[in-house]
């Protein structure tokens, strides 16, 4: 186990902590950016530079957890001497059999905990401070593994139970609640809504990266009964689909979808429209119909499986789907190299060669940020992939919380193991429905960011600058643009695009996050009651009393605050109100809580949401503009207040009935 920070040639970002498991047979590591940390465990392919694989997935993770408890972790095993016989089975027997002995390597070296009592792991020589909390999630190539790892965890006595590993046998399915998909999906939306269209009831066509059998791609291409998708690949194959039957084809994808193991090889051909088909990637050429060259704009007979791909990368569909793995689009400033994904060389294409209108991150990494920053800067409609896929880590984030309180019902004898899962599948769909709620603010934080984009960007410039000088960022790895770059946008009238807005959301939440970690608020009276919220319905009402008790209640707590705070006021409010009034963090969030609930901004903000396809969606941020300005000023000035008399639920009691009366009033 390595403290990583403690070694200056490490590559950036170094972990908070790394741990190295060796074998003759594989070799894998785990890297946490914080002692509360999460993330899945991939079984890699790139064996000479998994590490560096890993290391980027857990940055990208730790920007993905800010609306979750634990800050990113990654890891990753390869093996190192494959079987040569017995093809695949053997291959996946040897891969498990790995997949075990690295899970058994991390937990022999962690701490443990006897109820509230740490335990150190036996003939182990430990010279950092007590770090119990380890846990695991699927990722690529080990998606069924989740309960293999929580029976290895149950051997060691691991006192996180079945929560060390989610989403096993008695856990929430993401596939089977498509989750990622619906995350992802919730910001398709909003792009759509903002350009004026309603893709739940309007055709929309898509080309996607995928197939229908993958959890995100399958579940996506399901979530619109209007979703004329005209074109799909995968590792194998090229769906052709140029004029598709909304209806017919929504039906074979949905039969796709719930055949096991099915490619695109399976879809009836009887329902691809006019000039399409299914053609392999082995193919030397592959002909093109006029209705394709039509569509595709190319006056080529036939293409490379390649050099077609490139084309539906660039064609003119409205949305491209990422569910598949890989990196396909890069910045027009990039090379190769600089992306390093090797594999797809040969299928990448430049932002700037982007003919849709709007990108959905489903999968990770599908483009580079900077080939993002190109694509919204010319006019395209993204976030980033850590907002858009967000929902598979929120609910696990949610199972694993809400298993640690069932796990103290248990032994408190409150509870037994047969209604524990029935009450964990009982809470499925409420679960779901707090993770894309949560995805739903995030991505209107960063439209409501965008409309003050250009008129504030000084204001986010010394954001920026204030960050990186305390070394909570890194601007160069994170690819935002330096002051010159920020001062021409600036004469030009531009401001910063929804890539780069994404990752100063992210930024905000984790700086405010460990300032609220570290102040007295999660010990508050009146927003301790957010770790109550955090939890289902059930939940609430059976077992409240035992959150107090929760070993994370303190970061639940941080978390609900930091997530209500940032995704309404936006990413630079808190350092703005700190240094217009000197107040701390911990200050700033009791003021606004008061401003809040004194406004009566839930209902306003519900109100104005429920208006969602009705009314222009300039017309709603510019009434989100309205309550921002109010909570902005109510905030100041609560905070200036002589003695700073900030008891959230005395001062709701004192101004609530004044301002209730004056509302009357006015109207």
């Amino acid at each position: 186990k390595i403290d990583s920070r403690a070694l200056p040639e490490l590559p950036r970002p170094r972990p908070y902590r790394e741990i190295w498991v060796y074998s003759a047979r594989f070799e894998g590591v785990h890297l946490r950016g914080g002692s509360i940390a999460r993330g899945g465990l991939r079984w890699s392919d790139r064996k000479e530079d998994f590490r560096t694989e890993v290391l980027g997935l857990m940055k990208a993770q730790n920007v993905k957890n800010t609306m979750i408890v634990p800050v990113g972790a990654k890891g990753g095993f390869v093996l190192k001497a494959p079987p040569s016989e017995g093809g695949r089975e053997a291959y996946l027997a040897e891969g498990v059999r790995c997949y075990k002995s690295f899970i058994n390597g991390l937990l022999d070296i962690t701490d443990n905990l006897d109820d509230d009592v740490i335990v150190p792991p036996q003939d182990v020589v430990r010279r950092d401070e007590d770090d119990p909390y380890l846990v695991v999630a699927a990722d690529k190539g080990t998606a069924t593994f989740s309960d293999i790892a929580n029976a290895v965890a149950a051997e060691h006595g691991h006192w996180l139970g079945d929560a060390f590993a989610s989403g096993g046998s008695v856990g929430y399915d993401h596939k089977g609640m498509g989750i990622t998909a619906r995350g992802a999906w919730e910001a398709v939306k909003r792009h759509f809504r903002e350009l004026g269209k309603d893709i739940q009831k309007e055709p929309f066509t898509v080309v996607g990266i995928g197939d229908m059998s993958g959890d995100v791609f399958g579940n996506g291409m399901l979530l619109s009964r209007h979703t004329r998708l005209k074109a799909a690949f995968n590792h194998l194959h090229i769906f052709l689909d140029p004029n598709p039957d909304e209806k017919a084809s929504w039906r074979e994808r949905r039969r796709l979808f719930r055949m096991p193991g099915s490619t695109w090889m399976d879809y009836d051909a009887g329902l691809i429209s006019k000039g399409g088909g299914v053609f392999t990637r082995t193919a030397k050429t592959i002909p093109l119909s006029r209705e394709v060259r039509e569509w595709l704009g190319v006056e080529a007979t036939e293409l490379t499986p390649n050099a077609l791909i490139r084309e539906l990368l660039r064609s003119d569909a409205e949305l491209l789907w990422n569910g598949g793995i890989g990196t396909y689009v890069k910045a027009s400033t990039e090379t190769h190299a600089d992306v390093g994904d090797l594999s797809n060389n040969s299928l990448r294409v430049d932002a700037k060669d982007l003919r849709c209108k709007v990108v959905g991150e489903g999968g990770n990494l599908g483009m580079t940020q900077l080939a993002r920053v190109e694509f919204a800067r010319r006019g395209g409609c993204c976030n980033a992939d850590f907002i858009d896929n967000s929902a598979g880590v929120d609910t696990s984030d949610h199972e694993v919380n809400i298993k640690i309180l069932l796990n103290q019902a248990q032994r408190a004898g409150q509870l037994d193991a047969e209604r524990r899962k029935a009450l964990l599948e009982e809470m499925t769909d409420e679960v779901a429905a707090q993770v894309l709620r949560n995805t739903y603010l995030q991505t209107q934080a960063i439209s409501l960011m965008a409309r003050f984009s250009s008129e504030l960007l000084g204001s986010m410039k010394h954001f920026i600058d204030v960050l990186e000088d305390s070394g909570a960022l890194d601007r160069e790895l994170e690819f935002l643009p330096d002051d010159d770059e920020l001062d021409a946008r600036a004469k030009r009238g531009e401001g910063l695009c929804r890539p780069e807005l994404a990752v100063l959301l992210s930024y905000s939440k984790i700086t405010l996050y460990q300032q609220l970690l570290q102040s007295n608020v999660p010990e508050d009276a009146w927003l301790s009651a957010e770790a109550v919220n955090y939890f289902p319905t059930p939940i609430r009402e059976g077992y409240a009393d035992l959150v107090p008790n929760h070993r994370l209640k303190r970061e639940i707590i941080a978390t609900q605050v930091t997530n209500s705070l940032v995704n309404r006021m936006g990413a630079s409010f808190v350092l703005r109100i700190q240094e217009d009034t000197g107040a701390s963090a911990g200050d700033i969030a009791r003021a606004y809580s008061i401003a809040r609930e004194v406004f009566d901004a839930r209902d306003f903000w519900a109100r104005v949401e429920r208006l969602d396809n009705r009314v222009d969606s300039r017309v709603q941020l510019a009434a989100m503009v309205e309550m921002w300005s109010l909570l902005r000023h109510a905030t100041r000035w609560l905070l200036n207040l002589p003695g700073r008399r900030l008891d959230i639920g005395q001062m709701v009691a004192r101004l609530a009935p004044g301002i209730a009366e004056l509302e009357g009033t006015v109207r």
